[in-house]
């Protein structure tokens, strides 16, 4: 038996997250499928982690388990027949093997997101952004960054009633800044909870509009209730950028 991991893009607009849903299509599903039928046997994915419906991913990793080895050809031929099947919204950049210890989820050592906010209206860019045209202040944006990333529970920005057995997170990373004039927010952490990084991009607003002071913030933070940070940004500009993993992860 031999683990291979697959590194992908997808485009999140009609599917519902990454992972295999009873009642609606999901990217983990429609990519099973299409390798089932390649390698003439049931194939199971392992993701790197959950994404919310539409969110997208520039890079995303999988791995699976094939019980005959693929020759690096095959790797190849793979690939060029998974992206001549697979629809256009879904793009597979490599397929290679890893130790059998490797997991694509438990092995990762930290996942970066971008939230992409458009301060103009962008046609081009509707699906992959969100417009807000109000006034900001970036610089308290940044201050509830910080107080973000000294941040140990994340009760208060995580969906209620959902499986995860703590809401302990480490964010090492998150800050506000103008890129080719939009407004991006990265944050890397450890984990991220369901709706996570959409509901601190929600509450980090509302400090930016003035509703919410750092005292408020950290008020919120502290009561570990959704109810009190602020809503949920459009799963639209949310985007998984980069998925680290240890160095004897190899071939990426």
């Amino acid at each position: 038996m031999t683990r291979y991991f697959i590194r992908l893009s997808f485009d999140g607009t009609r599917y519902h997250g990454w992972q295999r849903q009873p009642n609606g299509i999901s990217v983990q599903q429609t990519l099973e499928d299409a390798l089932s039928m390649m390698l003439r046997s049931e194939i199971k994915l392992t993701g790197a982690g959950r994404t919310d419906t539409g969110v997208h991913a520039d890079i995303y990793y999988a791995h699976f388990d094939f019980t005959e080895p693929l020759l690096i050809p095959d790797w190849k031929k793979l690939v060029f027949k998974l992206n001549s099947f697979l629809p256009v919204d879904i793009s597979i950049h490599r397929i290679f093997p890893v130790s059998p210890g490797i997991h694509a989820r438990f092995s990762a050592l930290s996942r970066t997101y971008k939230y992409y906010i458009a301060r103009s209206k962008t046609p081009f860019r509707f699906p992959y952004t969100w417009f807000y045209h109000g006034e900001l202040d970036v610089g308290r944006m940044n201050e509830g960054a910080q107080l973000v990333m000294e941040t140990d529970d994340f009760t208060s920005f995580s969906k209620v009633d959902t499986d995860a057995k703590t809401n302990l997170c480490k964010v090492t990373f998150a800050f506000w800044q103008e890129e080719a004039g939009e407004l991006v927010f990265t944050i890397t952490a450890n984990r991220f909870l369901r709706n996570m990084v959409r509901a601190i991009v929600g509450t980090l607003l509302d400090v930016g509009k003035g509703r919410t002071d750092m005292g408020e913030l950290g008020r919120i933070i502290a009561g570990k209730s959704r109810s009190d940070a602020g809503e949920s940004v459009p799963a639209r500009g949310l985007h998984l950028v980069k998925v680290d993993y240890p160095e004897s992860v190899t071939c990426f």
